[in-house]
């Protein structure tokens, strides 16, 4: 039997869940390599630099650190100690049409002064509201995320009767926050937590109101300096494990024989063998991409439809915009129609709830003096088959988009502009081979997938694993950094959860 350090593990793509899963295998002795195809680590946790801008080009939203600590610990080191976060109060900013507006608080009397403010009749509710929330969270964690748990039959045999029952399963996410919330508009707010994993509260079971808990018990953070920072602290945690990262080294095939894979070759025609293969290029484009599989295969991973894409928009701006928070939402007069243009009708939505980020309003650094960095993102479909729109139908989605958002108090922000950066569908699937183009991985979706995402483990070959937002628990930072920890439990059989170990 092979020591730990005479294992071979190779994981393709360096997205944070890959990483996590590297350092937790690395961390128990055995000998990693990393192959990445772009020129730097962190997958879609991204960064541009440009004229004194900085930019985050994915995530811009840090929450559940302690999911980050565990890993660290694992390599006897301090997330904390790595990077400097900051707790953000107000957490959001939500802009309405009528000129109002709704802040989220996670200290408690600030939140109740503020819907003394918008509206006092909701005060009550809304505790109530977050009161399921947190039973929500707590059934979720105690077996889905703490246990890795992959299929609905994982869920039955962790949560037999009555424990299921706990569950919020017989709404849609939208129907449990109606059952609290009459204000309408702060409803739109509690629905739009599901911007988290790119999905609609309109499909979405009711158990996904988990997680505005995510926030109102464990905070909402900024690393200084930009998110990448965590990419970077993670790197230096690489290094020292002794993990080779070899960057611009494209997979492009995974060898197998019999029921086994045994290797990855990379564009440059170079095999490298494995006992283990960890891919972070996302389930289907995986099997599609890599290992060739068959259409009839593919078939039954239909259900594990893409979360949506964005059109991601960074502007530098050489002016301020007071009336900005950190992270901003300048909602849709009717986010229902917003929903439905993306997840069903998979149309640009005419009136789109808009997501902003002022990260300079909490960091000086990321734009020069009087000046913001403008981080903007609408959700939007992820690409057809047919890829219906053109780059010059999202331009034109763009120009709305900033029209939108002078009409809504951002005066002059074309004029102002003096750098602009575009990403549309197409170039986040060119950049990270999502699925289609998708941010979030996989959508949770009530009568598709049940907000199930796909194993961890490969049903074809037992020594492939996969990590990220396509894979449970899904996507988010916490989530794809937990997938990799598990991940590395079941090869290592640090825990087995039901799961089929080699």
């Amino acid at each position: 039997m092979k020591n730990n350090s005479d294992t071979k593990i190779i994981v393709i793509g360096a997205g944070l869940g890959g990483l996590s899963a590297a350092i937790s295998l690395a961390s128990e002795g055995y000998k990693v390599l990393i192959l990445e195809k772009n020129d730097k680590i962190g997958g879609k946790l991204n960064i541009l630099r440009k004229d004194g801008f900085t930019f985050d080009l994915g995530p811009s939203i840090l929450t559940l650190p302690h999911i980050f600590e565990d890993l660290f610990r694992r390599a006897k080191k301090s997330f904390s100690d790595s990077v400097t976060m900051v707790p953000l109060d107000p957490q959001w900013r939500s802009f309405f049409e009528d000129g109002s507006t709704f802040d989220l608080y996670f200290d408690r009397e600030k939140m109740t002064e503020e819907l003394q403010r918008f509206d006092a009749a909701e005060t009550e509710n809304f505790f109530r509201f977050l009161t399921y929330s947190e039973k929500q969270y707590d059934i979720i964690d105690k077996g889905y995320f703490s246990h890795g748990l992959d299929t609905m039959r994982d869920f039955m045999r962790f949560y037999p009767f009555p424990d299921i029952i706990h569950f919020d399963l017989m709404r849609t996410m939208h129907q449990g926050v109606a059952h609290y919330i009459q204000n309408g508009k702060i409803r739109d707010v509690m629905d739009f937590f599901i911007k988290y994993v790119g999905s609609s509260s309109y499909a979405a079971p009711g158990f996904m109101n988990l997680m505005p808990t995510i926030q109102f018990r464990y905070k909402l953070w900024y690393v200084m300096g930009g998110m990448y920072h965590i990419a970077e602290a993670m790197r230096s945690v690489l290094d020292e494990l002794g993990v080779e990262v070899r960057v611009n080294t494209e997979a492009v095939h995974i060898a197998t024989s019999g029921d086994r894979v045994i290797g990855v070759e990379t564009s440059a025609g170079r095999m490298y063998h494995a006992d283990y293969i960890v891919s972070n290029m996302e389930t289907i484009p995986a099997y599609k991409r890599l290992l060739k599989t068959s259409s009839s295969f593919l078939k039954k991973y239909e259900k594990f439809e893409p979360a949506c894409s964005g059109l991601i928009l960074d502007l530098g701006v050489k002016c301020r915009y007071p009336q900005l928070n950190h992270h901003n939402f300048f909602f849709s007069g009717d986010q229902k129609s917003h929903f439905d243009s993306v997840f069903k009708k998979k149309k640009l939505p005419e009136d789109p709830t808009i997501y902003l980020v002022a990260s300079s309003r909490t960091d000086p650094s990321v734009a020069p003096e009087g000046c913001e960095a403008l981080k903007i993102l609408p959700h939007i479909p992820h690409l057809t088959e047919n890829n219906t729109y053109s780059h010059e139908d999202y331009m034109a989605f763009k120009e709305r988009i900033i029209d939108k958002l002078e009409r809504m108090g951002l005066d002059g922000l074309r004029e102002n502009t003096v750098f602009e950066h575009v990403w549309t569908p197409y170039d986040i699937e060119r950049n990270y081979y999502s699925n289609k183009g998708s941010i979030y991985g996989v959508v949770c979706d009530r009568w598709k997938n049940f907000a199930l995402k796909t194993p961890k483990q490969s049903v074809l070959y037992p020594n492939l694993f996969f990590v990220g937002g396509s894979v449970n628990p899904g996507g988010g930072m916490p989530m794809v950094v937990l997938c990799g920890q598990l991940v590395s439990d079941l090869i290592t059989g640090r825990k087995r959860n039901g799961a089929v170990h080699v």
